[in-house]
């Protein structure tokens, strides 16, 4: 029987376990350009694709950032001009592609990423107005010239 001092405190163990990124066993590299795309046509969600990338992932930042780190994936691959002709080769470009778009969002978030256009839009802007400008422009607010808005 195992000396229960010796054990580390139930806490501790639970503690590194929450912290340990899950393993991602990378797919099998497709041997054929049309595998690998039937296989990318079966990828549904983000964990589908890092787990067939074999790119570990942490759930809470994917969690908060799966679109956003698709849509940053997808950006990458638009800047290809010539993707490899090999499966293999092409494998491991998207791989580290994904990999990049997901370490993107492992320090950052996605208003400084600013991936989608809403995030890119212009900041609003503070106008300020001078009644004396409003009194030279001749405009009168409805409430000093007793009319109804």
């Amino acid at each position: 029987m195992p000396d229960l001092n010796s054990l580390p405190p139930f806490a501790s163990v639970q503690d590194s376990m929450a912290n340990a990124l899950p393993q991602a066993m990378p797919h099998s590299i497709p041997d054929s350009l049309d595998s690998f795309e039937s296989d990318l046509d079966e990828l549904e969600a983000a964990e589908d694709f890092l787990d067939y990338f074999g790119i570990a992932f942490e759930p809470a930042i994917l969690h908060v950032n799966r679109l956003h780190i698709l849509q940053r994936f997808h950006d990458y691959l638009a800047e290809i001009d010539e993707p490899p002709d090999s499966a293999a080769a092409r494998y491991r470009l998207y791989a580290d592609l994904l990999q990049g778009a997901y370490q993107d969002f492992v320090g950052s978030d996605a208003r400084t990423e600013k991936v989608f256009r809403v995030f890119k839009l212009r900041e609003p802007r503070q106008v300020s107005v001078g009644l004396d400008q409003l009194i030279a422009s001749g405009h009168k607010p409805s409430a000093l010239t007793g009319q109804p808005l």
